[in-house]
């Protein structure tokens, strides 16, 4: 089975279970699969690549919307920038990755692996 067909079946199974679509298929990860990037729907995707997905996202647009907006005319330092966008990025992407673990636990969806 196809990445593709993978994809269609996840998709077919979330909207059969009622879940929204900006939780299976936020649109930054549309955008990735248009430019075929084969990252699988977040309920599906395994812990670790939830984590790691949505906390780089997520830590590093907001550290540059905060630089350039707050942080930079307060005199905070690239460092504590840095450090600061990280932690908020790691926090974001344990919790999400935990909410998309729970929403596969509760909607009963199978393992990506076992998908056909």
């Amino acid at each position: 089975m196809t990445f593709d067909e993978k994809k269609r079946r996840a998709v077919a199974l979330m909207e059969e279970k009622k879940m929204w679509r900006s939780n299976y298929a936020p649109p930054i990860l549309r955008l990735l699969w248009k430019w075929g990037v084969e990252i699988p729907p977040p309920p599906f995707a395994p812990f670790w690549l939830n984590m790691l997905f949505f906390g780089g996202f997520f830590g590093s647009l907001w550290g540059v919307i905060m630089w350039f907006t707050i942080w930079r005319s307060e005199g905070y330092s690239a460092l504590t920038a840095l450090q600061t966008s990280f932690t908020t990025g790691l926090l974001f992407g344990l919790f999400t990755a935990l909410f998309h673990y729970w929403r596969r636990r509760v909607n009963k969806l199978p393992d990506w692996n076992s998908l056909r």
